[in-house]
């Protein structure tokens, strides 16, 4: 019994980190809705209200996921802060370093997602590794979509001349056949 909660206390650990980096992307992300200003003020604004309420229902979810194993759920400021990676952003940046700071924080998410699910998974607690590639699965579509924001067309108006050369220079995934 006190390997298995040794191990339950491990996952909550590796989850408390992915709550508090969930947590301080929340509070950036709302803030610069709040705060958004310029040309592109309407789609950013949306845009970004649609990720704090997605990002609101994840927070619960992982903590509440931390009480089912046991363990107390990190609930004061100081806690969240003490376990995150993600830095506080306490002016209003431009929209463009809005959006670098969003990609760099949901990267940073995704890697204590990734960490979390690692843990998880060697520990056999499939519930939390389902609940990990649900937020993987969330954060990645998310970065995308913000670098994609920041992404401006060459001087020929093409962000790229040809998809199939990316690929063969390798510049993407591209899918393997099987050998056989």
């Amino acid at each position: 019994m006190a390997k298995q909660n040794t191990t339950r206390e491990a996952v909550a650990g590796k989850l408390a980190r992915a709550l508090a980096d969930s947590y301080a992307l929340y509070m950036k992300t709302h803030g610069f809705h709040w705060n958004v200003v310029g040309p592109d003020f309407q789609p950013l604004h949306e845009e970004f209200e649609k990720q704090y309420r997605e990002l609101w229902e994840a927070v619960d979810e992982i903590a509440e996921r931390i009480r089912a194993l046991g363990v107390f759920a990190p609930g004061s400021f100081a806690d969240l802060l003490e376990l995150t990676s993600i830095s506080e952003e306490r002016g209003v940046p431009v929209p463009e370093e809005m959006l670098r700071q969003l990609v760099a924080d949901h990267e940073k998410t995704l890697a204590s997602l990734r960490e979390a699910r690692k843990t998880a998974e060697a520990a056999g607690d499939d519930a939390t590794v389902n609940l990990m590639d649900d937020r993987l699965t969330v954060h990645e579509k998310t970065a995308w979509m913000l670098r994609s924001l920041l992404e401006r067309p060459a001087g020929d108006g093409h962000v790229a001349k040809s998809v199939r050369d990316q690929l063969q220079a390798g510049g993407g995934n591209r899918p393997r056949r099987a050998v056989g």
